[in-house]
């Protein structure tokens, strides 16, 4: 028996949407974990990068139900590639905010409050509003942010994603 050459890996019905759909979860997860019991509170870009790992694994599940189709199979990977790409770009724009480069949305900005309200109602307005800033780096390894290693994860994913159904052969695999 020959050991499968990365042709009949790529072509296996259900390997590459698998591997979307679990990468995506893993990240999701990590970045829970260090939310919940590293501290590490998200602002709005880091949310917002997690929508794109949340579609890459709404499409990595959809490929894994629809895998016996090579089109609908190769199509998914593809999205699933754009996917990726969505979020290192969503990423690349959180590192330029967290470098200054430019500025970040309306809402990573610290909120607004009304000039009117009493000192005991700004009070209980500051204590009640969750607000982390875009630009504040909270945790870096060898000087690169998270949303930094975001940017080269989701980009090497995209990149392997469209690889891999560019590598696709369009023939029905068991």
């Amino acid at each position: 028996m020959r050991a499968p050459s990365l042709q009949d890996l790529v072509d296996h019905p259900r390997l590459v949407p698998s591997l979307i759909a679990g990468i995506s979860l893993s990240a999701l997860a990590i970045a829970y974990a260090s939310q919940v019991w590293g501290g590490l509170q998200p602002c709005v870009l880091c949310i917002y990068q997690r929508y794109a790992f949340g579609a890459a694994f709404v499409l990595g599940l959809l490929g894994i139900a629809l895998g016996g189709n090579p089109a609908t199979r190769r199509a998914l990977v593809i999205l699933g590639g754009f996917a990726f790409l969505a979020g290192a770009s969503i990423a690349g724009f959180h590192v330029g905010v967290e470098q200054q480069w430019w500025r970040g949305t309306a809402e990573c900005s610290a909120p607004v409050f009304d000039p009117n309200l009493s000192i005991e109602d700004l009070r209980k307005q500051l204590l009640e509003t969750k607000f982390v800033a875009c630009d504040q780096i909270p945790w870096s390894l060898f000087g690169i942010s998270i949303a930094g290693y975001n940017l080269l994860v989701s980009l090497g994913l995209a990149l392997a994603c469209l690889w891999a159904a560019a590598r696709m052969s369009g023939r029905r695999s068991a």
